[in-house]
């Protein structure tokens, strides 16, 4: 059969000189290669014009907004100390330059902050993406946002994906779970929140980043790097049986509940159509009904795993109420009072959005309606269950308080479409009263009960709520890690006999145990208090007596270490007690390299640019250094901010290295302009450009010149396969040293 299509396929290539199905770019001039989307669907209109979720009188100027193309919208870093000088590049310079510009007869506004995130640190234009790419006259903008997108000090992000993370109201002591984190965008902003003490390196919280799908856990982790952050630590589960983890507390093993809980189901998208276009031509109701089972039991799973006092934020990027309100009213109802919604109508002032709704109905794919469950036939029950529907008790829909949900509308704020709603656990899940019998033997399981208040010290799953949302029945007893709607032990507690634990060492889940895919990650071994890889680093350094060593972790078991990272001590905790039920697929901030030439100094070990905000005030005579620069308030043209480039102190000189990703960020802060060509080529006096600079220019053009001069190391970042290029960079000894 396969044969048959190839071969009927090359006959109609042979006949028209191109394969079939696709349009030759003359037919229709330059970027024509598709057929162009019309950007309408009945069906879609039909829907939620009978759903109401438009005010009345507003839905024509609702649709025109979904066909108009997203506006560009950036987020500068919150927690790096770089933050206030990239705004004020922004402001000074580049906005000023793209306002009142006129691009494809369009008109470009003066980008503006958005109302409602805090501290103006982001912002949104008229722009969209694609004409941000493909014009000449804002080239140097759009340069400057991709350098400093990949140094970690701009995150290009939609406008409404910013909203969860604001709402879940993180501090640095929270330990926190993105249930569904990829690509990473909310992942990067609950790592800038719990690092928002920047005088504290190693917060007490930590952020836990999970993805089912394994290839976009490295997007995430790509994201996560450029922060920086020792408290973050990336998983690969599916996020509706997401394993239950255990800390040990002062001998014994208790189960982790966490402060704050992002979940940001899977959805059908039909918010993102400003960007998405393909939404327009495949958008159905089955889309959602399909969905539906999925997200609730995601939501379950995170509401189960959420601690008492805890906060979770559901979020979508659907204006569905199936999506929405269904999955929120399930899940109170299933919660008999453990949860609520909380009202977050204050929290975000400026933000403009519609209450959520109480009544809706449910129509198929060919477009019958249904009001309640009682009307929908036999035959459909497979494809529409009864959480679809709002409750019918007026007393107890009332009691929900489904209004508190938030739904952004496209055309009141010039965004994308997103429902969000934050949940508050007052109790204990109703299924998560009873102790369950932990197989782990240090765990005293003699208890099989205990009241509701204890279960948080160590409690999991004793009674599985029915999928349909109907009345529980008997009692199931659970183990740690069942999926809730299924009531199946996925994960057991105790590792295969066969696999027997090394003593420091957190490696890939034993395959007997959990079903492994993508690629074999390499362990994560810590550091053992006798480890003498250590003492020459602790002695060159000069590093304190309590310096949390057991922290540091390698990548590999045998041979030399290339590569030191460090984690906070909670995480290590989180990796050293649960290495047989989760997958890590990164995790710690890499704080030294080897570096062979330091073994005349007797280190073997350089600092990484990555930890020299955190190490700055190291100054060991030879090898290894940390380079400060101080900023001067009496000298308002240099940067009014810290900068730290991590080096090397030679005999002759002294070589800053800068991560390849960085340098045209440093550059810049130093009052230095350096663009490239389409082709990728530098342009200065006769091949490269300066610009912005009220310092010397023989000076800059020195500072330029040492800071793009090409090195020979190459770093790597998480696993030992994944690189990072860190230039050597050369200068004399007469430069600034700490």
């Amino acid at each position: 059969m396969g044969r048959k299509n190839r071969n009927r396929q090359r006959a109609q290539q042979d006949r028209d000189g191109r394969p079939e199905g696709k349009r030759n770019r003359d037919d229709a001039g330059w970027g024509a290669g598709y057929s162009e989307i019309i950007k309408e669907n009945k069906l879609f209109e039909h829907y939620y014009t009978e759903l109401k979720i438009v005010p009345e009188g507003e839905f024509e100027e609702f649709m025109e907004a979904m066909r108009e193309p997203l506006p560009a919208t950036i987020r500068i870093t919150g927690y790096k100390s770089h933050a206030k000088e990239i705004l004020h590049t922004l402001k000074e310079k580049y906005f000023k330059e793209v306002q009142d510009l006129e691009v494809d007869g369009q008109k470009i506004e003066a980008p503006q902050p958005l109302s409602w995130y805090p501290d103006e640190l982001a912002w949104h234009t008229n722009l969209s993406r694609k004409i941000l790419r493909k014009s000449p006259l804002l080239e140097k903008f759009h340069q400057f946002l991709v350098s400093e997108t990949e140094s970690g000090n701009i995150s290009r992000q939609e406008a409404v994906s910013m909203i969860p993370p604001l709402l879940l109201k993180i501090e640095p002591q929270h330990k926190i779970l993105d249930m569904c984190a990829a690509p990473g965008s909310k992942t990067a902003q609950l790592i800038e929140m719990l690092h928002s003490d920047m005088d504290v390196p190693f917060p007490e919280g930590f952020v836990i980043a999970n993805d089912v799908d394994n290839k976009r856990c490295y997007l995430l982790v790509h994201q996560a790097k450029r922060l920086n952050s020792p408290c973050i630590m990336v998983v690969n589960h599916d996020a509706s049986s997401i394993p239950r983890l255990h800390l040990e507390q002062d001998g014994k093993k208790d189960v982790l509940f966490y402060d704050r809980i992002l979940c940001d189901v899977p959805c059908s998208g039909d918010g993102t159509m400003r960007k998405n276009i393909d939404v327009w031509k495949k958008w159905t109701t089955s889309n959602s009904l399909h969905l539906h089972g999925l997200q609730t039991r995601i939501a379950v799973r995170g509401v189960e795993q959420l601690a008492v006092g805890g906060r979770m934020v559901y979020s979508t990027c659907s204006l569905n109420p199936i999506e929405d309100e269904a999955v929120i009213a399930a899940l109170l109802e299933k919660s008999e009072g453990a949860l609520e919604l909380a009202d977050a109508s204050a929290d975000l002032p400026g933000l403009k959005y519609m209450p959520g709704i109480t009544s809706w109905k449910v129509m198929t794919k060919e477009g019958q309606w249904f009001s309640d469950w009682s009307e929908v036939p036999t035959s459909r029950h497979t494809q529409i269950r009864p959480t679809m529907f709002p409750p019918t008790d007026p007393e107890k829909l009332a009691n929900m308080k489904l209004e508190r949900c938030m739904r952004i509308l496209p055309h009141h704020q010039n965004t994308g479409g997103f429902f969000v709603a934050v949940l508050v656990k007052k109790a204990p899940m109703p299924w998560n009263r009873r102790y369950p019998k932990l197989r782990n033997k240090e765990v005293n399981s003699s208890s099989e009960a205990a009241p509701a208040e204890e279960l948080q010290m160590g409690g999991s799953p004793a009674v599985v709520p029915p999928a349909d949302g109907s009345s529980a029945g008997a009692p199931m007893e659970a183990v740690e890690g069942e999926t809730p709607a299924e009531g199946n032990p996925s994960v057991p507690d105790t590792p295969d006999p066969s696999e027997v634990k090394k003593d420091n060492v957190c490696g890939p889940p034993p395959p007997k145990k959990m079903k492994l895919f993508g690629f074999k990650e390499d362990p994560f071994v810590f550091l053992t208090e006798d480890d003498p890889i250590f003492p020459p680093i602790q002695a060159f350094y000069n590093l304190s007596p309590d310096f949390p060593k057991l922290n540091v972790l390698t990548r590999t078991h045998e041979g030399k270490k290339r590569h030191l990272y460090m984690v906070s001590k909670e995480l290590r905790n989180v990796l050293l007690n649960n290495s047989e039920r989760m997958k890590v697929i990164n995790t710690g901030v890499k704080v030294w390299s080897r570096n062979t030439d330091g073994e005349q100094f007797g280190c073997a070990f350089r600092l990484a640019q990555e930890v020299g905000h955190m190490l700055f005030s190291l100054s060991p005579e030879m090898g290894s250094i940390v380079l400060r620069y101080l900023p001067d308030p009496q000298d308002l043209d240099a940067p009014q901010c810290p900068i730290d480039l991590c080096g090397w102190r030679g005999k002759t000189s002294i070589r800053a290295f800068v991560p390849r990703n960085e340098r045209l960020h440093y550059l810049r802060m130093v009052g230095v302009e350096v663009f490239r060509d389409k082709q990728g080529k530098r342009k200065d006096g006769s091949t490269e450009t300066q610009e912005g600079s009220t310092k010397d220019a023989a000076g800059l053009s020195q500072e330029a010149d040492l800071l793009e001069q090409e090195g020979e190391e190459t770093e790597q970042t998480g696993s030992e396969s994944n690189t990072n290029d860190t230039e050597p960079v050369s200068s004399s000894c007469d430069g600034p040293t700490s």
